[in-house]
């Protein structure tokens, strides 16, 4: 019998395999995609019409960025839910706010006409391709709506899309503007929980700043990463306030009064000047110097109240601004001199008067509108002085309409005294002006004469002078007219310029001259050291505030710079001290060496190397007494270097003797001595004669003939390396720098050698090339000369360069220690004094 079960009884791995039948709340699911997806499609039949966002705005896909934004403007204005109050105002204003969003953005307006999509998470429906295919018309249809995540609002709402900066928008009106205002700018990005977290308290913020004249501010970090960028900003939440170009993070906890204080921290410190008693007259009478008017405010409160500073802030290059605590005892004179009311706050304009003042506005709740509309009408002096381009530009602007016409009345004046009468009637004459066509300035003639020698060329500074003038183009093209007989201020002066002002008034083409302006001298401009050194404190300003709160990102190739200064400076400092501290070590007495047996070459070689230990060259002379212990008993493997001289030549050759030898002054088997050849005249004839290959050699070198007297000879210059030891020695000719004919000049190696090896020579060249620039001109010239050219070498001898006889020594003592030199050998050393007699050896 068949039956069937209460149950479906299958394993467990049947009712998750798909060759089973499917249960039945897989079925029901099923069941319910399938009808979702069918509501989808007909919800979008009805409202797809509406969901393009060009649609919403009314603007064709090719509309530019100024038609979207007046199409969006327009319509905010009509579907705003403050003053549409049908049913349907509030989606349509999110519609259109959400579709402007879409299109002001290139980048996200790119991504909707290419996929269609109004964000990453929305789909619009069908693709704008319309060739997207079955699968992404399939995969749009499915997709959550915001509904399901009412539980967790997102960080950002509708209300703060008026707030949103773009990069393009960020640069070219929130930078100029953070120099009138400061800026508090919120970096955030879409699901933020943390930025959910302090929304609450930024709302407050806002809605208690943003009617003071702070500047807001929000960055989707998502959406303008290049922004978020140029500011620093690389995590969200931040907070951010800018002044003055100048970004500065805040780092406290997010609490109303701390970005409170964060703002009137941004702000300059001596924005608002405390006014008391003792200093009012001092502030107000500063007019003068600072060509600015005065502004006092009266109220009961310690501290100058924030808007005030931001007011400050805003017209800190027109307006000086003081304040005057009321409840203070030390301002009781001041509050009864100009009758303030203590129950509400006060301000007071002065300008050149500062015994009344020009302007004044009292109200219980000072708003900044009421501040700033009261402080921009009265931003001027009556009769300011012209100190930079700017001023000028704004007190006589450039026509453009002929209502709009504004005529400037220049005085040109001087800083002397002679000219305080004229300045004085000048500003009576301004104050009691009530025409809006006429502006007055004065201008000193040593402090812009560029501008004084344009209008007045012919014009001595001697006197006084009014111009009349007209701005015609902001290159600097005027016209203008100088009134006769100059201005010292008398009553026919005022009489005569009234006059000429109503003949400008009904007749324009009164000004017959026309001239091209130079720009003005800005005369308040600091000196450039203050400017390197605000310009410094601000940057070590923002170096500690990123040291201090890790900004690493933005720190790092700073740091990285810095790192490789110092690693590079005290890495040499180091080597340098071990260096030294390696040499000034006290030198071990060294055992006593060993006679050297045949070749001691290698040795001299190592010790060649050695630096100098004293800065100078000890020198002695051979004479009766030094010559037995400094050659004749001289030390086995010690060489002593003799230069042959004369008393004439004695001071020249010496001192280029010790320069060319000076770097081989370290060596301790070496001895540097002089033999004068005026008292020891027979030493070098005896010592040549006594040598067996003599004859060789001397002729190579250009020495004597068989002819010549030996006592005649000149052997100035020469210079002996003497093995006292071994009685051998070695031979430098020195450089003849005489008239000589061709192929007659000397080596000084090839006298006292053959050639040596190419490769020994290349060597020594290169070592010796900081020594052979002074002695190119005489340069392996020939080998040798006859005897008949040296004949009377003795007369030519005073016309020779003595100094540079020794310019080759240096080449010589390279290849000395390196042993490559001839040796020229003697039974024995010869008397000092006595010829062809020997020393005892």
């Amino acid at each position: 019998m068949m039956g069937v079960s209460s149950g479906c009884r299958r394993p467990w791995s049947c009712w998750t395999s798909s060759s089973c039948c499917p249960p039945l709340l897989w079925r029901t699911t099923a069941i319910v995609v399938v009808i979702v997806q069918l509501l989808v499609v007909v919800e979008e039949g009805h409202c797809g019409e509406h969901a393009d966002p060009y649609t919403v705005l009314g603007v064709g896909r090719g509309a530019s960025q100024p038609d979207i934004k007046k199409a969006y403007k327009n319509l905010v204005r009509e579907w705003h839910p403050d003053k549409n109050k049908s049913p349907g105002a509030e989606d349509m204003f999110i519609k259109i706010t959400k579709s402007y969003e879409i299109l002001s953005n290139e980048e996200r307006r790119a991504n909707f006409d290419r996929y269609g999509q109004m964000d990453d998470n929305q789909p619009l429906g069908q693709s704008q391709q319309g060739g997207g295919g079955g699968y992404r018309g399939f995969h749009n249809s499915f997709y959550f709506d915001e509904s399901f995540f009412m539980h967790f609002p997102r960080s950002r709402d509708f209300s703060d899309n008026k707030y949103l900066l773009h990069h393009v928008q960020y640069n070219s009106e929130v930078l100029p503007d953070s120099y009138r205002r400061p800026y508090l700018i919120k970096v955030t990005s879409e699901w933020c929980f943390a930025c959910i977290h302090i929304e609450p308290v930024w709302k407050e913020t806002v809605q208690e700043l943003e009617p003071l004249g702070v500047g807001i501010g929000i960055v989707d970090l998502g959406l303008e990463r290049r922004l978020a960028s140029q500011m620093g900003a690389h995590r969200a939440p931040s907070i951010v306030g800018l002044v003055n170009g100048r970004v500065t993070f805040f780092h406290q906890a997010v609490v109303r009064e701390h970005l409170r204080q964060f703002i009137e921290d941004l702000l300059p410190q001596r924005l608002v000047e405390k006014v008391s008693d003792a200093n009012y007259q001092v502030f107000l009478s500063s007019w003068h110097v600072e060509n600015k008017p005065s502004v006092l405010l009266f109220d009961q409160v310690p501290q100058v109240p924030l808007l005030y500073k931001l007011t400050a802030f805003a017209f800190r290059d027109h307006v000086r601004f003081g304040y005057v605590d009321q409840g203070e005892s030390y301002s009781t004179r001041l509050l009864r001199q100009f009758n303030i009311n203590t129950y509400a706050p006060t301000m007071l304009l002065f300008k050149e008067d500062t015994e009344k003042p020009a302007d004044i506005i009292q109200a219980r709740g000072m708003k900044r509108q009421v501040m700033n509309e009261f402080v921009s009408n009265n931003r001027f002096l009556n009769v300011p002085r012209l100190v930079n381009q700017q001023l000028f530009d704004e007190l006589c602007p450039v026509k453009q309409f002929h209502r709009r016409r504004k005529y400037c009345v220049l005085l040109i004046t001087g800083e002397e005294p002679g000219f305080a009468e004229g300045n004085r009637a000048f500003l009576d004459v301004a104050s009691a002006n009530s025409r809006e066509v006429l502006r007055f300035a004065y201008v000193y003639q040593r402090r812009q004469q560029p501008l004084c020698q344009t209008l007045l060329p012919n014009h001595a500074a001697l006197s006084a002078q009014v111009v009349l003038l007209e701005r015609r183009s902001q290159g600097g093209k005027v016209v203008y007219r100088s009134l006769p007989g100059g201005w010292n201020g008398s009553e026919e002066d005022k009489l005569r310029l009234h006059q000429h002002l109503d003949l400008l008034q009904r007749d324009p083409a009164y000004l017959s001259t026309d001239a091209t302006l130079p720009e003005l001298d800005n005369e308040m401009a600091p000196m450039f050291l203050v400017q390197w050194m605000n310009a410094a404190y601000d940057y070590f300003l923002q170096l500690y505030d990123d040291l201090l709160y890790s900004n690493w990102r933005e720190m790092m190739p700073i740091l990285s710079l810095i790192f490789s200064a110092l690693f590079i400076l005290f890495g040499t400092v180091i080597i340098q001290a071990f260096s030294e501290s390696g040499e000034d070590k006290p030198q071990k007495p060294k055992p006593k060496e060993p006679p050297a047996t045949e070749d001691d070459g290698s040795s001299r070689q190592n010790t060649s190397s050695r630096p100098p230990k004293k800065d100078f060259v000890e020198v002695t002379e051979l004479t009766d007494i030094t010559y037995t212990s400094n050659l004749v008993k001289l030390r086995p493997g010690h060489i002593n270097v003799v230069l042959v001289l004369t008393d004439a030549s004695k001071n020249a050759l010496l001192r280029k003797f010790a320069k060319e030898v000076f770097s081989f002054s370290g060596s301790q088997t070496l001895h540097f001595s002089f033999l004068n050849a005026d008292k020891h005249r027979y030493w070098m004839p005896s010592l040549l004669a006594s040598t067996p290959d003599q004859g060789g050699v001397l002729l190579m070198g250009g020495g004597l003939s068989e002819d010549d007297d030996e006592t005649s000879s000149d052997y100035t210059g020469t210079v002996l390396a003497l093995n006292g030891h071994k009685k051998y020695f070695c031979l430098f000719r020195p450089v003849f720098t005489g008239d000589e004919p061709p192929g007659c000049a000397g080596d000084a190696s090839s006298s006292s050698s053959s050639a040596p090896s190419s490769s020994s020579s290349r060597k020594s060249r290169s070592r010796s090339r900081s020594h052979s620039r002074s002695r190119s001109s005489s340069r392996d010239d020939g080998a040798g000369c006859g005897s008949s050219s040296r004949r009377g070498s003795s007369t030519r001898a005073t016309s020779l360069e003595v100094y540079h006889k020794l310019d080759r020594l240096g080449l010589w003592m390279e290849r000395l220690m390196e042993g490559t030199l001839p040796r020229l050998r003697t039974p024995a050393w010869p008397s000092l004094d006595t010829p062809n007699a020997y020393a005892e050896s």
